[in-house]
């Protein structure tokens, strides 16, 4: 038996997973209804929405069949979730890598398998949609596309529910969103002794903006300011608009000087939008980072309160520079 091995995006697919609130609820008819399509169509005993957390399948929908989740490592689901086609298994007992795995060789059986990998909005693989048969068999071109459909329509609930932790205007994470993930994330870099840094943003003279071009425009340039973190920071890093036009970015196996060496980076970008556009103002922004302390950051509440206060320290600096400047 092999076990699947673990994505290359694991870490923000745990925390894009652990956002949802999923694991671990009541069933619900949203998820049951196409499992129970997706056996009818197919033609099968089982169909699951299989969920793979970072020890175990858990299934939200499950049809045909008694358990709740199995062990990761024996999962066919955690195979599928490595690629973006449908993994198909034909008969496991004639391919080397399940013939003598727990699930084939005892309940509940499995012979023939076939799972569509579920895609968040960001691009993790959560999951499948899967049907199993005691029997061997393979899919035919429609019943393919008929479990491609059905899987789609299951990304579409899974999407749903994610979007009450993005934030409408920006698109990237909300507050709710981003205590979710960084949350998670945080613990993981406490586990791991995995260095981590946390740069809180706000922007400069936003008000004015606003008052002078109207609230349109204010709206354009936070959303231009969320445009140009997506671009410059890495998929790995959480970014979110915590509300109003403060932002935050958490850096995983990220030292604080490398996450100034990205801002580096981050005010270069900015700096050409505001070239290229010349809407009539600059967007400009304060900023504090803070290495992560395991001592210290036990929460991410407390590392969040940390970068408040040095991004505010640092906007209080730079106003007094320039009222002396204008002193002077």
């Amino acid at each position: 038996m092999r076990s699947p091995d673990i994505p290359q995006d694991e870490e923000l697919r745990l925390a894009t997973l652990r956002s949802l609130n999923i694991l671990d609820t009541a069933p619900d008819e949203r998820f049951d209804r196409l499992t129970r399509m997706a056996k009818r169509l197919l033609g099968v005993p089982i169909a699951l929405v299989s969920l793979i957390d970072e020890n175990r399948q858990w299934f939200k929908s499950c049809v045909g069949l008694g358990a709740t989740e199995t062990s990761r490592d024996i999962s066919f689901c955690g195979h599928a979730i490595l690629g973006n086609d449908v993994f198909i298994i034909p008969d496991a007992q004639k391919d080397e890598r399940f013939a003598d795995n727990p699930l084939v060789v005892g309940e509940p059986n499995i012979r023939f398998y076939a799972g569509c990998p579920l895609r968040a909005p960001n691009g993790c693989m959560l999951g499948t949609l899967c049907v199993i048969d005691t029997k061997p068999r393979n899919l035919g071109l429609e019943d393919l596309e008929a479990l491609e459909d059905l899987a789609s329509m299951v990304e579409s609930e899974l999407a749903a529910m994610q979007m009450a932790s993005l934030d409408a205007l920006t698109k990237i994470s909300n507050r709710h969103g981003f205590m979710m993930l960084a949350e998670h994330s945080l613990h993981l870099c406490a586990r791991q002794k995995i260095p981590a840094s946390l740069v809180f943003m706000d922007l400069d003279k936003f008000k004015p903006i606003n008052d002078k071009f109207g609230h349109a425009e204010g709206d354009l340039a936070l959303a231009a300011f969320a445009e140009q973190m997506n671009s410059t920071f890495r998929d790995s890093d959480i970014i979110a608009r915590l509300g109003g036009d403060e932002f935050v970015v958490f850096l995983t196996n990220t030292t604080m000087k490398d996450a100034e060496n990205i801002l580096v980076k981050f005010h270069k970008s900015l700096d050409k939008y505001n070239r290229d556009t010349r809407r009539g103002y600059d967007i400009s922004f304060s900023y504090g980072i803070v290495e992560f302390n395991p001592k210290k950051h036990r929460t991410i509440e407390a590392f969040l309160k940390d970068g408040d206060s040095l991004m505010y320290d640092r906007k209080k600096a730079k106003l007094a520079g320039k009222q002396s400047e204008k002193g002077n």
